[in-house]
């Protein structure tokens, strides 16, 4: 029997999100929150160890690039807004897809960052983990 796809769509219609959803939901907003933070203990938590990034212009990063990144103090990120979030759960397996609009400063230099991303989260015992991240340029 194959799993139930469900869908959150950001607009009208909406059905209330089942437990899982609502689960993945609250780890996006903690996400966004760490990122403006810095909260390196929050981000450590929220990312699976086998955790793969590709970003635009960037090599891809694993879970200790990216905590060292975060240590490191190098960037600070003043905007993480996500919009048009759809989370789709397939048992052990949810999907979260949507757009990004962020404000890095890395080492004085300001850069404006829009893209469409897909974060992978993996039920890891009862703990939902980030597995995978890609974005893309939303410009293009």
């Amino acid at each position: 029997m194959l799993p139930a796809l469900v869908l959150v769509l950001a607009v009208g219609g909406l059905q209330q999100p089942v437990p899982d959803e609502r689960a993945v939901l609250e780890l996006e907003t903690q996400w966004n929150e760490a990122h403006v933070k810095g909260d390196v203990p929050v981000l450590d938590a929220l990312c699976a160890d086998q955790l793969i990034v590709t970003v635009p212009g960037m090599a891809p990063m694993t879970k200790a690039d990216i905590l060292g990144f975060w240590r490191s103090g190098r960037a600070k990120i003043t905007r993480y807004d996500t919009t048009d979030t759809r989370v789709a759960v397939y048992a052990d397996t949810a999907i979260v897809t949507g757009h990004l609009h962020r404000t890095r400063d890395f080492n004085g230099k300001v850069m404006d960052d829009r893209w469409r991303y897909t974060k992978t989260y993996a039920r890891q015992g009862q703990t939902w983990r980030v597995v995978a991240y890609h974005a893309s340029d939303a410009d293009k």
